[in-house]
């Protein structure tokens, strides 16, 4: 049972994840299965890496799904692509879970620790496409509203191969793995980068639904902790969307990715690795 403090630091929580992928965007929810460890005090239970990651993964399942509301509404979102990678993705995260759930605590640990660090360095390195925000992609988004990317042998192959591989890293880790579907969709369909955000929310809600409820069927999954997170994540992703146009874009990234890299360091440090 935990304390009516550790509620309330779970809606902070959801409310700092929530910010950060509305104003950085993919990558943002790495933070959560740290700051339920850390802050929220998750460390303290029996098998705590397994019931942090599968509390995260649910979490940011149902997040993603909300989010994506706005995207359909600006028909921001290629059905199709979208469609194909995530059930084809369901399968690879469902594994990626199984595979996390028999991974050793501190193992599993030590190896998100390692992403987190990588993860950060590819954030604070990475360069925006040059068109990115500009009149330029506005018109290619608008001609890809009217045309859709055909699903062909080729790019069916592609997609599902793709969304299998980023599903077993989404399940593995309890991670919505945004930055590995945008890529994955603009590589394999040649969606833009704007239109690939809007569609990778199907992905990232379903790998993380799945993931979740799979570790819910083992007892690895705390629900009230979980929807209080989803209720602080709302509210955080209204605000970080809000200040997101006026934000400096790059220097944002930089500085959250060398945040990323410091936790990831830091819990390389907990687990004795360091």
């Amino acid at each position: 049972m935990l304390a009516l403090v550790q509620y309330i630091f779970a809606v902070i929580s959801g409310v700092i994840v929530g910010f950060s992928l509305g104003l950085i965007g993919g990558g943002g929810s790495i933070l959560a299965v740290p700051l339920f460890l850390y802050f929220v005090g998750l460390d303290q239970l029996p098998d705590a890496v397994h019931i942090a990651v599968g509390t995260t993964a649910l979490a940011v399942g149902i997040n993603a799904y909300i989010n994506s509301y706005m995207h359909f509404r600006k028909r921001n979102v290629a059905i199709r692509v979208g469609g194909l990678f995530a059930i084809i993705g369901v399968f690879g995260s469902l594994l990626g879970a199984y595979l996390g759930r028999i991974t050793p605590g501190t193992d599993l640990l030590t190896y998100f620790a390692i992403s987190m660090v990588a993860l950060g360095i590819y954030m604070a390195l990475r360069k925006e496409p040059s068109i990115t925000g500009t009149a330029e992609e506005a018109q290619i988004i608008k001609t890809a509203k009217r045309k859709c990317p055909k699903l062909n042998a080729k790019t069916a192959t592609k997609v599902s191969v793709l969304g299998f591989i980023v599903g077993v890293v989404s399940g593995y880790f309890g991670i919505g793995g945004g930055f590995l579907v945008v890529p994955s969709l603009m590589f394999s369909s040649g969606l833009c980068i704007t239109r690939a955000i809007g569609t990778s929310l199907i992905s990232v809600g379903s790998f993380g639904v799945a993931s979740g409820l799979e570790y819910a069927a083992f007892g690895d999954l705390l629900l009230i902790v979980s929807l209080l997170y989803i209720l602080g994540g709302i509210g955080g992703g209204y605000l970080g969307t809000s200040l997101a146009v006026k934000a400096p874009k790059k220097a944002l990234r930089i500085a959250y990715g060398i945040i990323i890299v410091l936790v990831g360091i830091y819990i390389l440090f907990k687990v004795g690795v360091l």
